[in-house]
């Protein structure tokens, strides 16, 4: 009877497996089958189709100047539970053209050329359109001259003398036929609406024609001299020292100063240019200097 003990032993271990405890086995079996069940349920391949939008990166040094596709539509394979919690605002599909040399090109959309963050155990499997057309250009900068855009008129009797823009001139940058043709940039509107005096606008806004030659300096100052409406009046005076000698001459400047003006206020002389040619000069009152202009002057 050498092996009753042994079975016992044996029967002792099956009743402690099967019947002892059981409502805390059965709880952990139910613990182990639901987490089999969950992570079997997580390895689910599922997939899932997406709109989302296109980026194209591209060289500094180039601009694309045609109207390409804007968004793509995909379509993603994996873990099912990881799938469905991909939120479609939070991805991007970008594609490198940074090598691409300008030109009309064929550019192909594929899971290989196209990049999507993806998390882990999610992959691209499709890319609809497959392919996209792109015209790149080289991109150039140049000054262009920069014009004051003004909407209103001054108050009655009065008018703009002179618009002064600083700088002058700004840089444009942009694709090479359009910043090649582009002659000028403007301001913003500025209103001119019942003034009667100077006015200086400063930190204007300026803007290109196209919008693909951008603007690299966004902002300048602006004058504009205002005063009373300019007429003209003719006049006819001896040449002082030599009266026989009658010099003939348009006045132009604000219309109280010029028709007050009287004859003894100005004269003729005559002077050396810088070739040593002897040429008639009219002298102004110096408080005329900045508003009254000779015209058309000449002797007999």
């Amino acid at each position: 009877m050498p092996d009753k003990p042994q079975k016992l032993f044996f029967k002792h271990i099956l009743r402690k497996a099967f019947l002892e405890d059981w409502p805390l086995k059965l709880l952990a079996l139910v613990i182990t089958l639901t987490l089999w069940f969950g992570v079997t349920g997580l390895s689910t391949p599922t997939t899932k189709r997406l709109t989302i939008p296109l980026n194209l990166n591209i060289s500094s040094n180039a601009q694309v100047t045609n109207a390409p596709q804007q968004e793509v539509d995909i379509e993603i394979s994996g873990d099912k539970r990881k799938v469905e919690q991909i939120n479609r605002a939070d991805l991007l599909a970008s594609i490198d053209l940074t090598e691409v040399q300008p030109g009309d090109r064929i550019i192909p959309l594929t899971p290989e050329t196209v990049y999507v963050a993806l998390p882990q155990g999610v992959k691209l499997v499709e890319v609809q359109p497959s392919r996209i057309a792109v015209k790149l250009e080289a991109v150039e900068e140049k000054d262009v001259e920069v014009r004051a855009d003004t909407f209103g008129a001054p108050a009655a009797g009065f008018e703009v003398y002179t618009t002064s823009v600083l700088p002058q001139k700004i840089r444009v940058r942009g694709p090479a036929s359009i910043v090649s043709i582009l002659t000028y940039v403007q301001t913003e509107r500025i209103d001119l609406t019942g003034r009667n005096n100077d006015l200086f606008a400063k930190q204007v806004a300026v803007t290109s024609p196209d919008a693909k030659a951008a603007v690299l300096n966004t902002f300048v100052d602006v004058t504009f001299k205002i005063g009373e409406k300019r007429v003209e009046r003719l006049f006819s005076i001896p040449v002082a020292g030599t009266p026989e000698v009658i010099a003939t001459f348009t006045l132009y400047g604000p219309r109280s100063v010029i028709s007050g003006a009287k004859k003894d206020s100005f004269y003729v002389e005559i002077v050396k240019s810088d070739t040593g040619v002897d040429m008639p000069r009219v002298v102004l009152p110096t408080e005329w200097s900045e508003t009254v202009e000779v015209r058309d002057l000449t002797i007999k």
